[in-house]
C-alpha cells in the first residue's frame, strides 16, 4: 500500500513549500492539488467565462486536459499540454481557483485525477480537502495553519519578491475573503480531518515545520 500524506490548510499556511521539502526528505512525489484548480480557473479566464458562472466553468472543465509532470524543479502543471506553472500564481487566478473549486463537477473531476495519481505510488498531496475527501485513508494527515496576519505577511513577502505592488493590507483582505470562501463552501469545505494532526506554525520556522511532519511520516513508515 502506498505511503500517502495529506496536508490541508488555508491559503498562506505554507503548504506547497513545506510539502515540497517534506517530499524531498522522504524521497516521494509531491502533488500540488491546488495547482489543478488554478489551471481550471486560468482556462475559464482565458475563455472569457466568469469564474462565478458554475455552468460555464463546468463546461470549460469538460473540454480541457489538466495534467502534471515532474522535473528537477518539482511539479509542472499542464493545461491542454501547455506548461502553465508560472502563469497560475497571480492573484487573479488565485481568486478564480478559490471560486471554481466550490463547484461539484469541477471537484469531482479533479478529485478523481488526484486519487488515480496517489494510488499508483508513494505521494504527498496538499490542498484544502485531501484528508477529508481525496485521501480519507491517508497514512498521515496534517492540518497546517497559522494566524491570518502571519499568513498574510508570508504571502505579501512572496508576492513582493515576484514584483507585485499589492500592499500588505490588500493581501490580508484577499486572504480573509479566500478563507471565507474555502471554509463555507457547500462542497467539501476546508476543515481539519477528525484524525488530522493540527500544526499551528505561527511561531515556528520553516525547518521546524518540515522536521515535525517528516518525523510523523517516518514513524508511520517504520
Amino acid at each position: 500500500m502506498p505511503l500517502n500524506l495529506a496536508i490541508d490548510g488555508p491559503v498562506g499556511a505554507g503548504k506547497s513549500s513545506v510539502a515540497d521539502a517534506v517530499a524531498k526528505r522522504l524521497n516521494i512525489l509531491h502533488l500540488d492539488t491546488g495547482a489543478m484548480y488554478r489551471a481550471v480557473g486560468l482556462a475559464a479566464i482565458r475563455q472569457g467565462v466568469d469564474p462565478r458562472d458554475e455552468a460555464g466553468v463546468s463546461t470549460v472543465c469538460d473540454h480541457i486536459a489538466v495534467d502534471v509532470r515532474y522535473g528537477q524543479e518539482g511539479q509542472h502543471t499542464l493545461l491542454n499540454g501547455e506548461d502553465v506553472t508560472g502563469l497560475i500564481r497571480t492573484e487573479e487566478v488565485s481568486m478564480a481557483a478559490s471560486t471554481v473549486a466550490r463547484y461539484v463537477h469541477v471537484r469531482q473531476s479533479m478529485v478523481k485525477l488526484q486519487q488515480t495519481l496517489a494510488a499508483r505510488q508513494d505521494m504527498l498531496l496538499d490542498g484544502r480537502d485531501i484528508g477529508t475527501r481525496v485521501l480519507p485513508n491517508a497514512t498521515v494527515k496534517i492540518y497546517l495553519t497559522a494566524s491570518p496576519e502571519e499568513r498574510a505577511r508570508r504571502r505579501f513577502l512572496e508576492l513582493e519578491s515576484k514584483g507585485s505592488t499589492d500592499t500588505y493590507e490588500q493581501v490580508l483582505e484577499d486572504l480573509k475573503k479566500r478563507d471565507q470562501q474555502d471554509m463555507h463552501r457547500a462542497v467539501d469545505p476546508l476543515r481539519p480531518a477528525e484524525d488530522a494532526v493540527v500544526l499551528d506554525t505561527t511561531a515556528m520556522d520553516f525547518a521546524a515545520v518540515v522536521d515535525a511532519i517528516a518525523a510523523l511520516a517516518e514513524a508511520k513508515r517504520a
